[in-house]
This record gives structure tokens, C-alpha cells and sequence, in this order.
């Protein structure tokens, strides 16, 4: 339920507060007034979209604030919750939308600032709105359908999410098939050319970083003789044979510096230091002595080399890539034929797959089906005892569940049809009521949402719901309006003083202006300032004697109990 809301700077709106409390509250007003305005604040508050355009001209930002109430325990609880909102212990929370005229709009729950579309997603749970635009849309078969469906409860909701979820399989399955059926020929011949790209490679069988290797390896054979001499002399001038080589000259110092060292041991240092050149040299000269050996090992070791090095070659640029791009490929090649071994086995499995899908979406729909016609019958019935209190006591309400097509809604059309009096062919709804019946058959289909739908307590809203009706089908919206009101929440934008008088709370958005600025005041009224209103909302003039007995009638006859 809904316990307060307060707008700032919204359109017309400077400041308004307004205590809501259970029954029916209505709101009035002269048009312009600002009757949108309130309806667009609390539309802020259950996370409609923020439109700058709607912040009061001069205001920097407008502002929209409301006290609701969070069942303990809840989707909607939990959720807050995890989002770092605070629930009072009264199991209220306080929301709030800022709507900026040039700076980003801001949404805090429960002191923490979420985004819009987690309120959006919760906000349904505490508020159901219906305005002119749900008429319109009960034309809609998709609309009728979705009605339908609610009204069907929870145990029918689990069965269209289990449809869903099979539709779903169905398809992925469906389309995995297909696309196995319709590319079978290419994928196959795509398989056949890398099969014979895999025996190729795994004739050559190539092996990391072997092309590298091999070209080292190539280098140092093809210049072997200008190798050998550079090792030869570089070993010849380290340890050779001659008489001066750098182990002997080093050595020499070494000798020298020991003996001065003997006098100085400053010296000692220096001494270490030329020892540890000489065993240095000494070995870099046996490692080229081995190479040197090495080197006289397999004269037809050139001719291996280039000869791999060209298979390997050959393959790159079959695969066209490199190396490593022609390792991988063996392995996506693998993998492929793996798969065209077993084309015929999986392409059987996926057949097996589609059918085992299709049965159970089809099975799953079956089921569906028969919660609709269920509910098709109930609802019927709820909406025709509506309608008699609502001054069409002939008028013969219809849901119609008909076999159609298998689709993601399911495999039924479901079609709203009204008799709108004796004798008169049932049509579709959209066809055959008038404005005004198609505003009470709307509301009929809502107050039986609400009963089976929603606990008592839930927060319904109603903009001008009593579009073109008048007299006393007007008095009946409103005696119907004031019964639902007994046992949830109900906020109604109304111009008619025949449901007005049914209120318990009487809201009014009064203008004035200025000259320059116009402003808007919410308020409620009481006693004589609300038999102005009615006799406003009845003749246009508050003044007016015949007016204001025709509103005490009205409110007489609303206490009047049905």
C-alpha cells in the first residue's frame, strides 16, 4: 500500500504532499490543473521513464517521493535488500526519483541509490495502473491473451515458463538440425579437403619451433668452412701451439703480478682476478676444441637439413600460414574429420534431439491450453457478474480458447468476445462496445484480476477508467470502484461526480495563476468544500443551488451500501 506522496516542481506542481491511506481516494480537478502531474509523479515512483521536459520551468529539478509498503520476506524485499536498501522495521520504504531539467536523473530506495530498472522491476508488485491506453490495448490479441493468462494464477504461470523453456530447446534444436542439414555438402567436402591436408602433415609431422632449428642448423653447414677457420684461429689464439697465446700471456702476468703481490698485498686482488681469466680462457678453448670435433661428425647432414626444411615449407604454404598456424590447424583439421567420421551418428542424434523437443513443447502446450480454457470459463463468469453491477446486467461476456498455430505464446488464440445485449451477436470486444462499455468491461476484468490475482492491500490506480460513461452507469463504476476499495487500495483520476461521491478520500488539484506564473495545489477536501466540488464536477459552477442539492444526493446515495 501506498502511504504517502509528495511531488516537487513537476510541471504545474510546485509542492504537493498527499496522505494516502486504504479505500478509495479520488483525485478531481479542472482540466489543466495538474491531474497528469500527480499521475506522473507516482509513475516516477514505480520507475516509469524520467523525462526532463516535466521539471517546473526555473527549477533545477524536480522531485518525487513516496512511502510504500514491502512485504517482509519477499522477490521484491530480497531484492531491495541485496541492492543496499533499508526497510523500516514497519516493513515501509521510502523511494525517491529525482528528474533533472539538464542533469541526470537519480533513484534511491531505502536511502541507497539503485538503478531505474530494479525499481521498475519491483515496483509491480506493490502498484497495478490502468489508464485509457489499456482499453485500447484490450483490442490487442496478444493483450487478451497476456489477461488471460494472469488471471490463470500462479500454477498456470509455472506452466508457461516451463513452455517457454521447452519452446526454447525446441528451437535451438530445430535450428541446430538445420543448420547440419542445409550444410551437409559443404562441410562435408570442407571435411574432405582437410583430411587430405591431415595425412599430408602427418606424413611431414612437424613438431614446435623445428623450422628455426633447422634454419640455425642450415646457416652454420652452408658456411662450415669459414666457421671452421674462425673456431680454429679463435682456439689457436686462446691455447694454440704458438708460443705467445692469450692463456700464456695471462699466465705470465699472473706470475709476475704474485711475485709484487708478495711485497704488497694490495696486490692480491689483482693477482685472484688474472687467475680467474686464464681458467676462463682455458675453458672457452676446450669448448671450441669439441665443436671443432663435432664439426667433423656427418658431411650429409646439409642435405637432410634442406631437404626437411623444404617439406615443411611445401606445407606452409599449402595451409598458408606459418608454423605455429600450421600446428593448430592439424589439431582444428583433427578435430574436423573426427567429426565427418561420425557425421551420419550425429546427424541422426540431432533428428532424435528435434523430435524428443518438438513432444515435449507440444505436451507442454497441451497443458497450457487446458489452464486457459480453465480460466477462460472462470474469468467469464467473474467478469459477467461484474458487468451486472456495473449497469450492463444483459450484456454476455466470452473468452474463446481456439487451436492455432504452435508459437511462443503457445498453440491457442484466445479471443474476448461481448454480447453487449440480448439478441445481439457475441464480437470481439474491441467491435462491439462503445467507449463506455469497453471502459466497464475493462474495469470488470480488472476487479476479477484483483480478486484472483492480488492479496488485500494491493495499490490500484485508475486513470479516467470511466472514460465516456455517464448517469448511472457512471454511479455503478463508482459503487464497483468503492467495493474494490473494501479490501485493497484504490486511487482513481476521475471527472465524474457519480464516482467521486464514492470516495473516502477526496483529493483536488486546484490552479492559479499570477498573471505570469501558474501554480497547482493538491489538497483534500471535506465537508461543504467537497459538495463544491461534486456540484463543480456536475455542472462546471460550485455556485450553483441545484448543483450543490444534486451533490448532496450523490453522497447521500454513495453511503447507501450496494
Amino acid at each position: 500500500m501506498l502511504h504517502e506522496l509528495s511531488i516537487e516542481n513537476l510541471g504545474v506542481i510546485d509542492s504537493a504532499r498527499l496522505e494516502l491511506g486504504p479505500g478509495l481516494t479520488v483525485v478531481t480537478g479542472e482540466t489543466g490543473a495538474g491531474k497528469t502531474m500527480v499521475l506522473t509523479g507516482l509513475g516516477l515512483i514505480l520507475g516509469s521513464k524520467a523525462v526532463p521536459a516535466t521539471v517546473r520551468a526555473g527549477a533545477e529539478s524536480a522531485l518525487a517521493e513516496a512511502v510504500v509498503d514491502v512485504e517482509p520476506g519477499s522477490d521484491q524485499a530480497d531484492r531491495l535488500e541485496d541492492a543496499g536498501a533499508v526497510l523500516d522495521e514497519d516493513g515501509t520504504v521510502v523511494v525517491s526519483r529525482s528528474v533533472g531539467a539538464t542533469t541526470r536523473s537519480r533513484t534511491v530506495i531505502g536511502g541507497r541509490t539503485v538503478p531505474q530498472a530494479l525499481l521498475a522491476d519491483t515496483a509491480g508488485a506493490w502498484v497495478t495502473v490502468h489508464g485509457q491506453s489499456d482499453q485500447q490495448r484490450l483490442r490487442s490479441a496478444a493483450r487478451q491473451r497476456a489477461l488471460l493468462d494472469e488471471y490463470a494464477g500462479s500454477k498456470h504461470a509455472a506452466v508457461l515458463a516451463e513452455f517457454t523453456e521447452a519452446w526454447d530447446a525446441w528451437r535451438a534444436a530445430r535450428d541446430e538440425l538445420e543448420r547440419m542439414e542445409t550444410g551437409a555438402d559443404r562441410a562435408r567436402l570442407e571435411a574432405a579437403r582437410m583430411r587430405d591436408d591431415l595425412a599430408a602433415i602427418d606424413e611431414v609431422d612437424p613438431q614446435p619451433g623445428e623450422d628455426e632449428q633447422l634454419a640455425a642448423e642450415a646457416e652454420v653447414l652452408q658456411n662450415s668452412e669459414a666457421v671452421r677457420a674462425g673456431v680454429a684461429g679463435a682456439h689457436e689464439a686462446i691455447d694454440g701451439e704458438s708460443e705467445l697465446t692469450l692463456v700464456v700471456a695471462v699466465d705470465a702476468a699472473r706470475r709476475a703480478l704474485a711475485e709484487a703481490a708478495r711485497h704488497d698485498p694490495a696486490l692480491d686482488e689483482l693477482e685472484k682476478r688474472l687467475a680467474e681469466i686464464s681458467y676462463t680462457a682455458s675453458d672457452v678453448a676446450m669448448e671450441l676444441s669439441s665443436y671443432l670435433d663435432r664439426m667433423e661428425a656427418d658431411p650429409a647432414r646439409l642435405n637432410e637439413v634442406l631437404t626437411r626444411r623444404s617439406a615443411l615449407a611445401g606445407l606452409m604454404r599449402r595451409i598458408g600460414t606459418d608454423m605455429e598456424g600450421l600446428l593448430d590447424y592439424r589439431l582444428r583439421a583433427a578435430d574436423a574429420v573426427a567429426e565427418d567420421d561420425e557425421w551420419d551418428e550425429r546427424l541422426e542424434s540431432r533428428r532424435e534431439e528435434a523430435s524428443r523437443a518438438e513432444t515435449r513443447v507440444r505436451d507442454v502446450a497441451t497443458r497450457v491450453t487446458e489452464g486457459r480454457i480453465a480460466a477462460a470459463a472462470r474469468l467469464a463468469t467473474a467478469v459477467n457478474a461484474e458487468l451486472a453491477t456495473l449497469a450492463m446486467p444483459d450484456a454476455r461476456f466470452a473468452v474463446a480458447v481456439d487451436p492455432d498455430e504452435l508459437r511462443h505464446s503457445g498453440a491457442d488464440a484466445v479471443t474476448m468476445t461481448l454480447a453487449a445485449h440480448p439478441g445481439a451477436p457475441a464480437r470481439p470486444v474491441g467491435d462491439a462496445a462503445s467507449g463506455g462499455e469497453l471502459s466497464r468491461v475493462m474495469l470488470a476484468i480488472e476487479v476479477a484480476l484483483a480478486r484472483g490475482a492480488h492479496r488485500p492491500g494491493h495499490t490500484f490506480v485508475f486513470d479516467e477508467v470511466d472514460a465516456g460513461v455517464g448517469g448511472k452507469a457512471a454511479q455503478s463504476v463508482g459503487r464497483r470502484l468503492a467495493e474494490l476499495a473494501r479490501t485493497h487500495q484504490v486511487l482513481v483520476v476521475t471527472h465524474l461526480a457519480q464516482v467521486a461521491a464514492f470516495a473516502d478520500t477526496h483529493v483536488v488539484v486546484a490552479k492559479s495563476t499570477d498573471g505570469s506564473i501558474t501554480r497547482s495545489q493538491v489538497a483534500p477536501v471535506v465537508g461543504d468544500a467537497r459538495v463544491q466540488e461534486i456540484a463543480r464536477l456536475l455542472s462546471g459552477h460550485d455556485d450553483s443551488d441545484t448543483a450543490r442539492a444534486h451533490a448532496l444526493e450523490l453522497l447521500e446515495a454513495s453511503t447507501v451500501a450496494p
